[in-house]
């Protein structure tokens, strides 16, 4: 046993780890320990940083610190992101990474690369036989900080698609969902998109968009139970706009007071879970908090509480309408760099069923103009949601 400092906000603290094999010179950063003032909940939260072999970093973080000793690792030479660039008709930027074809696809139990290291088994991408929840960066990175330099070409604008790619592994076990997880499990997801949300906001990052995909209809390729973190060097054409609209006086408080009667499907600790009065998808929900906040960061312990029940909540709704686990895309949707004081947070999710067995598809009309066309009323689904 060995003692090692660990920095808090604001003060330093001594904790017994066990640090065979572990890095403790915190100078060198290749194996650092931090516990982080929790925003959640009153228990501790610790956060160990570890650089892997690769020269990616490894982040863990745990109600305990983590003290075991890293396996054998590959070191595989990792890309450095793709290229962005412009198009001039539907005036957006979009990224181009063709070392993303070759991504982990489907693999079979046995070579889950989310799974907790095994000795005398072949490396996972978490180097360590357990953890309560990881985050590193992500090897088929479509963003990076030191992406190829770029030069525009026939008679297109290109740009570096420079930014920053994570994966969020929820916890060791290789099923589960959000609502499974347990609200103990939540809080400590909260704790960590929070401190990425500082961290990749202090590196200048524009905007911070957690996300998770679910199902084979929204396209995963891995199953095992995780999100990921994708770090902008630009406000995407989305979230300008609903920058746009707040900073002209859209009030999505107001908004989920007047619609709450036939619109809100639950509440938690001051933050509603409801289906927009213009959402486009079948049986979309946001969860919000009811009073204005620019993003986790800036919610009361009350408020997370609420909104990690309200993660759990709603999956677990979805499950139980269609009978299956539920396809769906879900983003926080956090004010961008210089947006603080209008941009009202939300998490969104967009099913990709419209009933038990039938998939919403996004086709011609939809991906040709952006209209959409949706199925299912709002107030009719968040109708069906309420009762469950």
């Amino acid at each position: 046993m060995t003692t090692i400092q660990c920095a808090k906000r604001g003060m330093k603290l001594n904790i017994e780890l066990d640090t065979s094999g572990m890095n403790t010179d915190t100078s060198s950063q290749q194996d650092v320990c931090v516990r982080l003032e929790p925003y959640s909940s009153n228990t501790p939260v610790f956060k160990r940083t570890y650089l892997k072999n690769d020269g990616r970093r490894l982040i863990l973080y745990g109600y305990s610190p983590h003290k075991l000793t890293p396996l054998k690792q590959n070191d595989d030479a990792i890309s450095k992101g793709g290229e962005l660039r412009w198009h001039p008709l539907r005036q957006e930027w979009n990224i181009y990474a063709p070392h993303r074809q070759n991504r982990t696809f489907k693999p079979v139990a046995a070579d889950d690369p989310l799974a907790p290291g095994r000795p005398g088994s072949p490396p996972t991408e978490i180097p360590f036989e357990d953890f309560e929840l990881a985050v590193f960066e992500n090897k088929f990175t479509s963003l990076h900080e030191h992406a190829p330099t770029v030069e525009d070409a026939y008679n297109t604008q290109f740009k570096q698609a420079l930014g920053h790619c994570d994966v969020i592994v929820y916890g060791p076990e290789s099923i589960g969902n959000l609502h499974t997880l347990g609200q103990s499990k939540r809080r400590l997801l909260l704790e960590a998109w929070i401190d990425r949300y500082q961290q990749l906001f202090a590196k200048g990052h524009k905007f911070v968009l957690p996300f998770e995909n679910r199902g084979d209809e929204v396209g995963v390729t891995l199953h095992h139970p995780h999100g990921q973190i994708y770090a902008f060097s630009f406000i995407p054409d989305v979230q300008k706009k609903a920058a746009a609209a707040f900073d002209n006086g859209f009030d999505l408080s107001k908004h989920i007071v007047e619609t709450r009667a036939d619109f809100e499907i639950a509440e938690a600790g001051g933050v509603s879970a409801f289906c927009p009065t213009f959402a486009r998808f079948p049986y979309e929900v946001w969860i919000a908090p009811k009073k204005f906040s620019p993003g986790p960061w800036a919610m009361s312990k009350t408020e997370l509480d609420g909104f990690a029940h309200l993660l759990g909540e709603v999956t677990r709704r979805y499950d139980k309408f269609f009978e299956r686990p539920t396809a769906y895309m879900l983003s926080l949707q956090a004010a961008p760099a210089g947006h603080e004081d209008k941009f009202h947070f939300t998490a969104q999710f967009y099913p990709l069923l419209r009933s038990k067995n039938r998939v919403k598809y996004l086709a011609s009309v939809e991906q040709s103009t952006g209209v959409f066309t949706v199925d299912v009323m709002p107030g009719s689904a968040a109708q069906i949601l309420r009762q469950l």
